[in-house]
């Protein structure tokens, strides 16, 4: 046997076994390297100023199409990831178009393929404050023979405060709905209120105490 025969011939099962790893790691690299996932981006905002709102309807997260290595888009590895928008200038009310390539941090060797949507507008307005009545929502009735007699709020208003022109389409607020099924006698009750734009919301707590008084309907003494 010659000497360049002998050469390969020479630990021929482990030289084989060295060729097949390494281009089975080769493969891996190059495979792990383009991994393709689609994972939802939380949108994030920096320096919002402190008398404009965001009046318009901004989904709160975007769906990212990414390619990295594996261990990269991994959810443990993207956790941190946020699209951030920095409102920093901004000081008067009108519209705004950000990139979210451009405000999207993804680890070093993640690239971003696409983003749905690619861009987010936000319409920015005065905040306004304003104060509107309590409007007492009843659920359940009284019981067979009783009726409502009277109820009062306390308070009776509460202010709401947001994009103005959206404030200003708020006339009230309502309660959550109060069951009376069960009362025949004067009973207080502490409930939310409700606004409908959810891009206004009641100031403090918004909590009301709703007084109730429930009485027979033949009662001779009432009126």
């Amino acid at each position: 046997m010659n000497g360049a025969a002998k050469l390969i011939t020479d630990n021929f099962g482990y030289k084989l076994f060295s060729l097949l790893a390494a281009t089975l790691l080769w493969f891996a690299s190059v495979d792990d390297s383009g991994v393709v996932t689609t994972v939802s981006v939380p949108i994030q905002y920096r320096n919002l100023p402190k008398d404009l709102e965001i009046s318009s309807d901004v989904t709160d997260e975007v769906r990212v199409e990414i390619r990295g290595p594996s261990r990269k888009v991994s959810p443990a590895s993207l956790g941190d990831v946020v699209i951030l928008l920095d409102l920093t200038g901004i000081n008067r009310p009108g519209e705004r178009t950000f990139s979210v390539a451009e405000n999207l941090d993804l680890p070093s060797g993640v690239a971003l393929e696409r983003a749905v949507p690619a861009q987010v507008r936000l319409r920015m307005e005065r905040r306004l404050r304003k104060e509107v009545p309590v409007l007492v929502k009843f659920g359940t009735p009284p019981p067979p023979g009783y009726v409502v007699h009277f109820h009062h709020v306390l308070p009776a208003t509460v202010h709401v405060v947001g994009p103005e022109s959206r404030v200003r389409a708020v006339a009230a607020v309502e309660t959550d709905p109060i069951d009376l099924g069960d009362t025949m006698k004067m009973e207080e009750f502490s409930v939310p209120t409700f606004v409908s734009d959810p891009q206004v919301r009641v100031e403090g707590s918004g909590r009301v105490v709703v007084r109730v008084e429930v009485v027979r309907k033949a009662d001779p003494d009432r009126n």
